[in-house]
């Protein structure tokens, strides 16, 4: 996936993001809610090999969350979430992380502003408190990208005499 933002939408969020910023803009209050319910549904199940205990948890979240970020290929960024299907609301926030963010960069993920969840005009919707839950989740994941584990492979020694 590249970076790139359509028209109309503010700099620094990656194409797939972008989009769905896009989509929940152009619709009303009840409309959103709805799209949020919609993408709970739509969050990706875990593969076999990865197991919620060892994922981290997501506490500021009202419902129980944990994701995984891995990183071993810094151009594609894969993310995973996990969340009881009782929570549409966290379910909703992680389903639009993975569809956004999951195969971006590294690079591109860190340069998504913070607050970029306010541009999916939830406010009015959503309690601040679970809104916190969805910037937990992004700091968790750009935290995990910017860690020394995460961080780009030192370049190679020139080779020969």
């Amino acid at each position: 996936m590249t970076g790139g933002t359509p028209a109309g939408t503010a700099p620094g969020l990656p194409e797939a993001l972008a989009e769905i910023v896009d989509d929940f803009a152009a619709v009303g209050e009840s409309d959103r809610v709805t799209m949020l319910v919609e993408f709970a549904g739509e969050l990706p199940p875990l593969p076999p090999e990865l197991e919620t205990a060892a994922m981290e948890p997501v506490p500021e979240c009202q419902s129980p969350l944990f994701l995984d970020v891995d990183a071993t290929d810094r151009a594609r960024v894969r993310l995973y979430f996990s969340a009881p299907p009782e929570a549409p609301t966290t379910r909703g926030f992680a389903a639009i992380l993975a569809a956004g963010l999951d195969g971006c960069s590294a690079a591109e993920i860190l340069a998504v502003p913070d607050d970029f969840y306010h541009a999916l005009r939830l406010d009015t919707v959503v309690s601040p408190l679970r809104l916190r839950g969805m910037s937990a989740m992004l700091a968790r994941i750009k935290r995990r990208l910017a860690s020394p584990a995460n961080a780009e492979p030192p370049a190679a020694p020139p080779s020969g005499p």
